[in-house]
């Protein structure tokens, strides 16, 4: 039927499945880029480091107002979502958030080592139902034309094969099994929606963080040349004009 171009109930859970199983390989893949992007700040020694920001916003959690070190982050947006993502997850530090997207992964795998023997098993049971309709369908009627013979035959010989040699045709199990199966899928769909939003919130707080560092950083070296320079002068203008005196 489907290579007549006619969509069928069987060709439409298969390609459910395959868009399924697509989401959750991008969702590994994204879950991959935050432990790397976690990997290479805690390669990063010039202050402040990501763990100095953890440790700045989990210390002064209590000082909300008063001068502090996530305070002197100016967007503060930013460190409060930070320290609700860490207290939701109970996270304490930079092992902790490591251990955090390890779980993320060990669930993606978990969600999809799940996943795939129930789809495997509802795409056999479809088929099944659908080939018991079809020959209870032509076996009522007296009269078949050439091809619901075909398909009756077809029917009959695919349910003989699946049956192991029994004469009643389980149309009732197969069908409780099937509603069995889809409920369990659902609730497979509904951890894979929900850590699917987790990955997202922790790629919000990975761009907010890796925005604020990366200020505070430069903020740093811009205070180092003052302490160098107090008149404000760079090296570079310093030399200029000495060049230009000359």
């Amino acid at each position: 039927m489907e290579k007549r171009g006619i969509r069928t109930g069987r060709g439409d859970l298969n390609r459910e499945i395959e868009v399924t199983n697509q989401k959750l390989r991008q969702l590994k893949a994204r879950i991959s880029k935050l432990q790397d992007w976690l990997k290479e700040e805690q390669e990063n020694t010039e202050p402040p480091t990501l763990a100095d920001y953890i440790q700045g916003i989990l210390s002064r959690k209590a000082q909300s107002g008063k001068p502090g070190y996530s305070q002197s982050l100016y967007n503060l947006k930013d460190a409060a979502k930070m320290l609700n993502f860490l207290q939701t997850n109970n996270i304490m530090d930079m092992a902790g958030l490591d251990e955090k997207f390890k779980s993320m992964i060990g669930e993606q795998l978990d969600i999809q080592g799940k996943l795939k023997p129930v789809e495997r098993r509802l795409a056999t049971l479809k088929k099944h139902l659908e080939q018991a309709d079809i020959y209870f369908k032509c076996k009522g009627k007296k009269l078949l034309s050439e091809a619901e013979q075909i398909l009756f035959t077809t029917a009959k010989d695919y349910l003989k094969g699946v049956m192991n040699g029994k004469t009643t045709i389980p149309t009732k199990t197969w069908k409780e099994e099937y509603a069995k199966l889809t409920a369990e899928r659902k609730k497979l769909n509904q951890r894979y929606l929900a850590l699917k939003e987790e990955v997202k919130e922790a790629e919000k707080i990975r761009k907010s963080v890796y925005s604020i560092l990366r200020q505070e950083q430069r903020t740093t070296l811009d205070k180092g040349i003052k302490r160098c320079w107090p008149d404000g002068m760079p090296a570079v203008r310093f030399s200029t004009q000495f060049a230009a005196s000359r």
